[in-house]
């Protein structure tokens, strides 16, 4: 018979589990989460962050926890405890013990929580944990999420007139999709690094892609590339955990346009997910405006995200909007000296 849920709390404590032991829990989350797992820090450790596991739990049963990255502040401010996309508890009353955790471990001067998107009335009352909206986001508040549960002519019936027939016109050519191997990364960088500066966005180099591949492919993603008589057109990596897979970097080519490997590439994509057992597929990323608004505009728009929305809007996918930012000031005057310093940067 289990303890009473107050009960169980007075006998939680600091725990250390293994990188395993904490994929184990992650996964067995409803909101499971790409960025939640012990890979995502050892990546992220080696570019500009620190990583730590902040997990709560009774004997070795883990009860509550979350992948905090770790950032230097600038000018002796301190540093910042950042949780993307997490964390996780197995009981909502667990959630103040976690912050206070995260706290007392990281020493951080304030706790930034991307907590992602839950379903209507499940949200955490993050307002009464201490958490304030913060206007500085690290990720995309907002997104489209495909339904890819249906069969492939229901999935393909909910798009756009255009990008079903771009589709079927890309699958009728004779480019070739596969999946990438190591020796791959130097090209996709390449074409990164091209499609950026075409863009006008900032890309990672091609170490930080070889890291990519190391720590996360092929377990919990895949590279496809999608070439045409030796000339690469497009190249995306996508990521599934649980229910969900992510479609996080992705470059192109002007070359032969005409034979819409962007497309091609996004539903080869989609099949890969769904041979995953995914019923989500997020396009990651859209401007962080109301449907209505994303519509007016983005014909007339072009900067940051908006050049991006006008491809992603004709899947047939949902405009959904995570919880946003929140920050958790530890140390409130260091912290307003922080905000302070960021308004000044503008």
């Amino acid at each position: 018979m289990s303890l009473p849920i107050s009960e169980q709390i007075s006998e939680t404590a600091l725990i250390q589990p293994s990188a395993a032991e904490w994929d184990r829990f992650v996964r067995a989350q409803p909101r499971a989460h790409l960025l939640q797992l012990s890979a995502w820090g050892a990546l992220k450790s080696q570019f500009g962050w620190g990583a730590q596991i902040v997990a709560l739990g009774t004997g070795e049963a883990i009860q509550a926890g979350a992948l905090v990255l770790l950032k230097r502040l600038p000018l002796g401010l301190g540093k910042m405890a950042y949780v993307p996309m997490g964390g996780y508890t197995t009981d909502p009353s667990y959630y103040p013990l976690l912050w206070d955790a995260v706290g007392r471990e990281t020493g951080a001067t304030f706790i930034k929580l991307e907590p992602g998107q839950y379903s209507p009335g499940t949200a955490p009352d993050l307002a009464r944990m201490g958490f304030q909206k913060s206007p500085q986001t690290i990720q995309p508040p907002r997104t489209i999420v495909i339904d890819i549960a249906d069969a492939d002519e229901a999935i393909l019936g909910r798009m756009n007139q255009g990008t079903r027939r771009k589709i079927r016109k890309s699958l009728k050519s004779d480019i070739e999709i596969v999946e990438g191997a190591p020796a791959d990364i130097k090209a996709f960088s390449r074409l990164m690094t091209r499609t950026g500066e075409r863009n006008a966005f900032g890309v990672h180099s091609e170490t930080y892609f070889e890291r990519v591949y190391e720590l996360l492919l092929p377990e919990y993603g895949t590279l496809l590339l999608a070439r045409h008589e030796g000339d690469l057109l497009a190249a995306i990596t996508v990521f599934a955990l649980g229910e969900t897979a992510w479609y996080l970097y992705g470059a192109s080519s002007r070359v032969k346009s005409n034979l819409y490997a962007t497309y091609g590439i996004q539903w080869a994509a989609i099949q890969w997910a769904k041979q995953r057992g995914c019923r989500y597929y997020d396009l990651w990323g859209v401007p962080d405006h109301d449907e209505a608004t994303l519509e007016a505009q983005f014909k007339e728009r072009g900067d940051g995200l908006w050049g991006v929305y006008g491809f992603k809007r004709g899947w047939g996918g949902e405009v959904r909007r995570s919880l946003g930012a929140w920050d958790k000031a530890l140390n409130p005057l260091v912290y307003a000296a922080y905000r302070a310093a960021i308004r000044l940067k503008g």
